[in-house]
């Protein structure tokens, strides 16, 4: 292979554009309900608020598993090892299902309980509750959708990522609009419809997965779903690289949802709001998240081949790619502010709450992009224990923070999130100088 064409901007675009898509199924499900539900009042946005981000906690187990997988999947590739990557795979399905069986368990068990002690608002626990319970069945297609896309990705066949996003997309807009509010023949259901309407979706998805996976041809010479013999070795393998990166997703969406919890203390409208500019946030960190999964994948790739002497070329160009593709989110941002803030709530009081956290979120996405794509390009060079510490060290600071701004008498909302621009430097810094210093050029996985 070429390796300039393969370290091209071209190239990195190719791989990015449908992560771009990709990145953000989960997120995009949550982006959708918060839309329909924010219709309904501060409550029920409150309540699914709470209720997507303790599901995203538990799917980060899984994607954080996944990222584990893509990084051996890539370097297989890059080695040209091929015959590896089917046993790879069937082992990553085995290992998160059984994960699914036990956290829907747990979570069907304990769910009362969960949210008891953190949240003060009854209403809202109750329909987090509720939203929750329904929720979690999808967890079984979300683990195997991961599994999935750490191998497309892992293999820079990317395209499918997309189409699986879209028709997520589509799947979910649909029956939020017909079960949500009772459209027709069917019921209304208000915030267990977006539930079922989000599980429905990525079954969907799942199903989409399987079926081009079968018959696509250029993915035939990876023999996927061979029988392979159980691999101990490769097991233990599997989850030394991909422990680190399944704790450290975990940890940083516990974060998240500890966040939305402190800001819950700071009553319904500022929980409100950060439920609005989460949603509003992840679109505008859609370039970060192609980009960084494509640097991870590049950089796994390069050291597969011994060419480790690329990977400053390769973050430098998905920084500039990554870039580019904020400013120009960001720019119709500042442009349509009211306007975008309004398809998601019709509230006064909550539009002119949220109008500060959005300006603040706007600088926050060029020092999250910064630091996604440094942290990534860490833990692409299978270095996980490095990234993990690296992740622990930088969540801590950045809840402290957190914490004692909302403890603040009369503090406002977007002071809190101010801490999003320090995290985002901070992790880009750290990230930046393992990688001038460490020692990882020389990795074996």
């Amino acid at each position: 292979m070429n390796t300039a064409k393969t370290y091209s901007f071209k190239n990195i675009w190719k791989i990015a554009f449908p992560i771009i898509l990709g990145s953000i199924a989960q997120d995009l499900i949550t982006i959708v309900d918060t839309a329909f539900v924010g219709r309904l009042g501060e409550t029920e946005l409150g309540a699914v608020a709470i209720g997507s981000i303790f599901y995203l906690a538990i799917v980060m187990l899984g994607w954080g598993f996944g990222l584990g997988v893509q990084i051996i999947i890539a370097r297989r590739f890059g080695e040209n090892n091929i015959e590896s990557i089917n046993k790879t795979l069937l082992h990553s399905f085995v290992v998160l299902i059984i994960l699914a069986i036990v956290v829907v368990g747990i979570v069907k068990a304990f769910n009362p309980y969960f949210l008891d002690f953190m949240i003060s608002s009854e209403a809202i626990k109750s329909q987090s509750q509720d939203f929750l319970n329904i929720r979690i069945w999808g967890l079984f297609a979300a683990f195997i959708n991961i599994t999935f896309r750490a191998f497309y990705i892992g293999t820079s066949n990317t395209k499918i990522i997309g189409y699986t996003t879209i028709l997520m997309a589509l799947v979910n807009v649909t029956f939020d609009y017909l079960l949500i509010f009772g459209i027709g023949n069917f019921p209304e259901l208000l915030i267990k419809g977006a539930a079922i309407a989000s599980v429905i979706a990525e079954y969907c998805a799942l199903i989409f997965f399987f079926v081009y996976t079968l018959l696509n041809k250029k993915v035939k010479k990876f023999n996927l779903f061979k029988r392979e013999k159980f691999d101990k070795s490769l097991l233990k393998k599997i989850f030394v690289i991909a422990s680190p990166t399944t704790l450290q997703n975990f940890i940083s969406f516990s974060a998240w949802f500890l966040f939305f919890i402190f800001v819950e203390k700071m009553g319904e409208i500022p929980l409100a709001v950060s439920n609005i500019i989460r949603s509003i946030y992840i679109i505008m960190i859609l370039p970060i998240m192609g980009f960084a999964s494509a640097t991870n994948t590049l950089v796994s790739y390069s050291m597969g081949r011994n060419e480790t002497k690329y990977v400053p070329e390769i973050i430098k160009k998905t920084l500039l790619l990554s870039g580019i593709g904020i400013f120009s989110l960001t720019t119709i941002c500042l442009i349509f502010p009211i306007q975008i803030i309004g398809f998601f709530t019709n509230i006064p009081d909550i539009i002119n709450a949220t109008l500060p956290v959005f300006y603040v979120v706007m600088v926050a996405a060029y020092t999250l992009g910064f630091g996604f794509i440094m942290y990534q390009a860490v833990s692409g060079t299978g270095n996980t224990i490095t990234s993990l510490f690296l992740e622990i060290t930088i969540i801590t600071i950045y809840m402290l923070g957190v914490f004692y701004i909302s403890k603040k008498p009369n503090a406002l909302i977007q002071h809190v999130w101010i801490m999003e621009i320090v995290y985002g430097m901070l992790l880009g810094t750290f990230s930046l100088l393992y990688l001038k210093y460490g020692n990882w050029k020389n990795k074996k996985i």
